[in-house]
């Protein structure tokens, strides 16, 4: 049998005590960080790399935003740790997305 707003109302508000949840992402937090910067570092190696490409080809700078986009969700894949013929498919399929959206 279902329960009121009462109960659901008093579960939830059981569920979320601030402070334990302060307490289990303070001890989380050092590993957190330390994988966020490294993201963040590679994400914008990948992005000048990226600009470095399209600047070299020539594309118009008003370009840029989607060719950025492409080459994240190419990172992404990478991220993933996708290989052989499964990365083959996938990177397939997003290159097939972005040519039918424009780029070249």
């Amino acid at each position: 049998m279902p329960s009121g707003p009462t109960q659901r109302i008093a579960n939830w508000d059981a569920g979320y005590d601030t402070a334990a949840i302060k307490s289990k992402v303070d001890k989380k937090r050092p590993d957190m960080l330390n994988r966020a910067n490294t993201a963040f570092v590679s994400q914008y190696t990948r992005d000048t790399e990226v600009k470095q490409t399209l600047d070299a080809a020539g594309v118009s700078v008003i370009q840029y935003p989607f060719y950025l986009a492409f080459g994240r969700e190419m990172w992404r894949l990478q991220r993933q740790e996708l290989s052989g013929e499964s990365l083959a498919q996938e990177a397939a399929v997003l290159i097939a997305k972005w040519v039918a959206r424009g780029l070249t």
